[in-house]
């Protein structure tokens, strides 16, 4: 595995598709699967740096008993811990035995490129959609987690991408929805929106700039 060669590949990569392509190169040679991130270019993508650990495609690498077995996966798709939305490619780096010696990946945030498909849709599209089947609760955690992701639906957009107020209109519809009835429920949302409790508290009663 010519690391120098993939460091640049990543570098080119990067700087051809902008700071919304992410390119990451793990090396596996070392089986140490905490630290495989050997290269990465605009980590801000995924949050992650040099020394960091695996993805799932990296640590079924990392213990797949027969090699050869492994494929190339191409446009799949993921999610940060934030709500971005990756198109993501994987190729594996092999040795001249066939065996695994790293993996690269490219992870292309389309989270707006899909934001700007729904809009145009909804000018476009004047069929009204059936609305999706609401999860049945089996415990009240599962429930203030049902009516979070409501809050953040009735949005649209992931919560690093949302406004001051956003926020309000998402933490209103919460409120109204009785999610602050749930026992220690203003930790887990002020964890969610990235809010102190305070900052919490105050939004309830709020207004938004618009309202004003």
């Amino acid at each position: 595995m010519d690391l120098n060669f993939y460091t640049r590949l990543a570098s080119a990569l990067a700087q051809q598709f902008g700071s919304n392509c992410e390119i990451v190169v793990h090396d596996l040679r070392s089986g140490d699967p905490d630290h495989t991130v050997v290269a990465i270019e605009n980590g801000h993508v995924s949050h992650r740096k040099i020394g960091d650990g695996p993805s799932r495609i990296v640590l079924e690498a990392l213990q797949a008993e027969d090699p050869s077995t492994l494929q190339d996966e191409a446009g799949y798709l993921l999610k940060t811990h934030d709500g971005r939305i990756l198109k993501s490619s994987t190729i594996y780096i092999r040795n001249d035995e066939g065996g695994v010696d790293g993996v690269f990946s490219i992870n292309y945030d389309i989270t707006e490129l899909l934001m700007a498909e729904r809009a145009i849709d909804s000018i476009l599209n004047h069929k009204i959609d059936a609305t999706s089947p609401e999860r049945i609760p089996i415990s009240v955690n599962d429930l203030l987690d049902d009516l979070i992701e409501q809050a953040a639906a009735q949005i649209g957009k992931p919560v690093a991408m949302m406004t001051k107020d956003d926020k309000i209109r998402a933490i209103r519809f919460l409120n109204k929805a009785g999610a602050f009835l749930v026992t220690r429920s203003g930790d887990k949302v002020s964890k969610y929106f990235g809010i102190s409790k305070y900052t919490l508290y105050s939004y309830i009663d709020a207004k938004t700039s618009d309202e004003m």
